[in-house]
């Protein structure tokens, strides 16, 4: 399963709910990118990235 390398943050498990309001399993993935940090390539979620943006 796919996880943030730096925060730890993975898929977490909710419901789809239809019309009828029936609800069936999902899951809310996490908006995994690739980043080279300091040389060396890193699974990242896109809310890290925006941070490290904002401490430089």
């Amino acid at each position: 399963m796919a996880k943030c390398q730096i925060c730890n943050k993975r898929a977490q498990t909710g419901n789809k709910r239809s019309h009828s309001n029936i609800a069936t399993k999902r899951k809310f993935k996490v908006n995994i990118q690739t980043k080279k940090i300091d040389g060396v390539k890193k699974k990242v979620c896109t809310a890290c990235i925006r941070t490290m943006n904002k401490v430089k």
